[in-house]
């Protein structure tokens, strides 16, 4: 008999988590409320909610994390249930505490086992007591050189704030300083401590699923060690790799690991493996993961489900969780740039649109439309592809990532398909060093024909040019029999000079983000399709302002194009591309005056370099300005050595993309150097 039947739920959680537990509670008959905040008034999550409350403020500290205003959300929607998704109060004891007392059903674990496993010092402590494998903590007041290299994490992290990795003694003190500045920043804990880091060491977790009825369930194992700043890119479950004497000590670890802390509901127990095989326990994440869709697919299970089962008093269906079949991958689509140190994209967000198909499954909180903004992670959505073999769920993930239609922001989807396809991820030669290895080759030219595509999207350009021109000819025909003004003449048409249509016209487009220009020529004959000029071996078989097909050196090759003001998407079967239209001449205006430095994306200022005022000299490569954007911090450094003679920003200014920060006065006795990419600090 059910004690707390869940008629009505609050998802504590935005985005992606918060649509997908909706799409659970539509399956369930459960009536839905969202809480948003204004920058959210709009979101696909609200949208999807039957109710929904508004949560005044922007930032996360005035919304989402304030958990007194989402229980009295949830009193005045009327739900009887909390569900907090993951990350902001998903493992806050306070929040689950407050939740509970407000006579609200609870969708997570004890309060006691979010206390016991907040703090990953006292944590590992428990784990020591349970037989869990444990790296042994390293004191940093007495750390020696065979103590390196160091990992230092926040103790009430995740997410990779607070995370360094030492390799040198002297440096230890200020990544100390460091680490416990930003833990606090970001957790308000400013506790710090250090572990043997594990070189070529792979992250492994296992599912686990508890019951009040002293069921636990250990539901295989994921792997997600392509990880970029210590978050995760790529996980697929399961593992692959590891023999079955290791999976079986993973699996009673993290057995033993949730029933040390009486554990009820999803959790996460994470492992470090070594290059040996040894597992390490890291921590136990007292919520659902991003990556829970692998494990459904593997289970054929609903993790949702069964946690709004396990709140509402019910056991697990039965003592033995059900038998894996296949193998599942999931990919995780940021709009961030991996190219230039992964910056966050802000803006509109164009068109989302992901291949459907049996064994592919999008997790999104975004639809074409909606707009990416500053203040929340900028992963845009989780495709996930499930099927028979480990090669066939990646070619299938890899295949629906490359005809995905994704226009707008730049995103990670290039790394990710190269990602898949890459020698060492298809042979599960799998470690979190992965990126560190191989970002530059993931990241450089592909081997598609950009220039080919844009002389499709000047075909589409100049159909579309030409049906415009038709048009404003046949409302100025009609404007001249039936004149806009009774009994008044015709509008008046003013000669202008053209170019002769049949004549070799030229294009030029910026490809985005690299920067590479293409100038393209055509013509257009008279029989109205326009055609290449001077590129041999292309001939036009069809082109409307929105699809274009070529033969190429004899392949027929077929484009989809969408132009979106000056900017021009192109989807080929292989790649996609975006161009920037360029105007025939030079805009002297859009030069900025040298060591100029500009905010290189919209985000927050959050403190300034010591001093740091007009007329004082700053030396190359120092860190002058702190900028927050999108959970993440940026330094913006130094140009060149010199004297910076400008400052326009201040801690607490909001910046737009582009906008003036400081101006550097280069010292001409000093040695040059480049203008670095920001560097990001979390």
């Amino acid at each position: 008999m059910r004690s707390d039947v869940i008629h009505t739920l609050l998802v504590a959680n935005r985005g992606e988590i918060a649509c997908r537990i909706f799409r659970t509670c539509r399956d369930l008959g459960i009536t839905t409320v969202a809480v948003y905040s204004d920058a959210d008034a709009d979101a696909l999550h609200v949208r999807e909610a039957d109710l929904a409350v508004r949560l005044p403020g922007a930032a996360p500290a005035d919304t989402y994390l304030r958990g007194d205003l989402v229980v009295a959300a949830a009193r005045a929607a009327g739900a009887d249930a909390v569900h907090p998704g993951y990350g902001f109060l998903s493992e806050n004891a306070a929040f689950a505490a407050a939740v509970q007392d407000a006579g609200l059903v609870w969708v997570g674990p004890p309060v006691k086992a979010i206390e016991l496993m907040a703090s990953k010092t006292r944590a590992k402590e428990l784990m020591t007591g349970a037989g869990v494998p444990l790296l042994a903590p390293v004191d940093p007041a007495t750390a020696g050189p065979d103590d390196l290299p160091l990992l230092l994490k926040a103790a009430a992290g995740g997410g990779g704030r607070g995370m360094r990795i030492v390799r040198e003694l002297d440096a230890l003190p200020g990544e100390l300083l460091a680490a416990a500045a930003e833990a606090a920043s970001a957790f308000g804990d400013g506790e710090v401590f250090a572990e043997p880091y594990v070189e070529r060491g792979r992250h492994v977790e296992v599912q686990v699923m508890a019951d009040a009825h002293d069921t636990v369930w250990a539901l295989g194992t994921r792997d997600c060690s392509l990880q970029r700043r210590h978050q995760k890119v790529i996980e697929e479950a399961p593992a692959p790799g590891l023999d079955e004497a290791l999976r079986t000590r993973l699996h009673e670890a993290a057995v033993a690991a949730a029933r040390a802390v009486g554990y009820r509901g999803a959790g996460t127990v994470e492992f470090l493996v070594s290059a040996e095989g040894r597992p390490y326990f890291l921590e136990m994440n007292t919520r659902l993961q991003v990556e829970h869709p692998v494990t459904e697919a593997v289970f054929g299970l609903d993790l949702v489900a069964l946690q709004l089962r396990v709140a509402e008093g019910e056991p697990l269906p039965s003592p033995e969780p059900p038998q894996p079949s296949g193998h599942a991958v999931e990919a995780r689509l940021y709009a961030e740039d991996p190219a230039r140190d992964w910056q966050p994209q802000t803006g509109a967000l164009l068109t989302l649109e992901v291949p459907e198909g049996p064994g592919l499954r999008l997790d999104t909180g975004y639809t074409g439309g909606d707009t990416i903004g500053v203040h929340y992670d900028p992963m845009i959505a989780k495709v996930i592809a499930h099927a028979p073999t480990r090669t066939e769920a990646v070619r299938l993930l890899a295949r629906a990532l490359e005809r995905a239609r994704v226009h707008g922001p730049v995103t990670n989807r290039d790394l990710l398909v190269r990602s898949l396809r890459h020698p060492d991820f298809a042979a599960a030669r799998l470690d979190t060093g992965f990126y560190d290895r191989h970002l530059a080759d993931l990241t450089a030219p592909g081997a598609g024909d950009p220039a080919t595509a844009a002389l499709a999207a000047t075909l589409a350009e100049a159909v579309r040019g030409a049906e415009a021109v038709h048009l404003a000819e046949a409302v100025r025909g009609a404007e001249a029999v039936h004149p806009t003004r009774p009994g008044g003449p015709a509008p008046a048409r003013f000669g202008a000079w053209r170019n002769v249509p049949s004549q070799p016209q030229r294009k030029r487009y910026r490809s985005e983000p690299d920067g590479t220009e293409h100038e393209v020529a055509y013509r257009t004959p008279r029989t109205g399709v326009p055609e290449p000029y001077e590129t041999p071996g292309t001939r036009v078989l069809a082109v409307t302002p929105d699809r274009v097909t070529l033969e190429v050196d004899g392949v027929t090759r077929h484009f989809a194009i969408t132009a979106h003001a000056d900017r021009v998407h192109v989807d080929a079967a292989d790649a996609s591309y975006t161009f920037t239209a360029l105007p025939r001449f030079t805009d002297p205006a859009t030069h900025t005056a040298p060591g100029s430095l500009l905010a290189p994306m919209p985000g927050t200022v959050v403190r300034l370099a010591e001093g740091l005022a007009a007329g004082v000299t700053v030396e190359a490569g120092q860190p002058l300005i702190w900028l927050e954007a999108m959970k993440m911090e940026h330094r913006i450094l130094a140009p060149a050595s010199g004297t910076l003679t400008a400052l326009h920003a201040a801690p607490g200014h909001q910046v737009e993309v582009g906008a003036l920060l400081a101006v550097v006065q280069e010292d001409p006795a000093a040695t040059p150097v480049p203008v670095p990419v920001p560097e990001e600090t979390a």
